[in-house]
């Protein structure tokens, strides 16, 4: 790894760590709400960081959502008619291929 890359790095960890810091305290990670590229940070596999969903409602990709709202958040309804809500928990639901 070189100095650019390392510099790159930390300055993403850096935002990352600000997002679930103190500031986010009447905040919660609500996952299954964020449309494409909105999502925070970490948001799992077929993600690199913070604003890398590709899919809209992505089941492991976040949001910071005020907290006690998650679960009462309705996103539009799957292509297949399936009801769709926010959830505290990572989803294996619209997860890209």
């Amino acid at each position: 790894m070189n100095t650019k890359t390392t510099t790159l790095a930390l300055a993403i960890l850096g935002a990352c760590a600000t997002v679930t810091g103190a500031s986010a305290q009447d905040m919660e990670k609500c996952f299954g709400v964020a449309l494409a590229g909105e999502n925070g940070c970490a948001a799992g596999p077929g993600t690199t960081c913070a604003g890398t969903s590709t899919i809209d409602y992505q089941g492991n990709a976040w949001s910071l959502v005020p907290a006690g709202t998650c679960a009462d958040m309705a996103v539009p309804a799957a292509a297949d008619g399936t009801d769709r809500m926010g959830s505290l928990e990572e989803l294996t639901r619209d997860i890209p291929a």
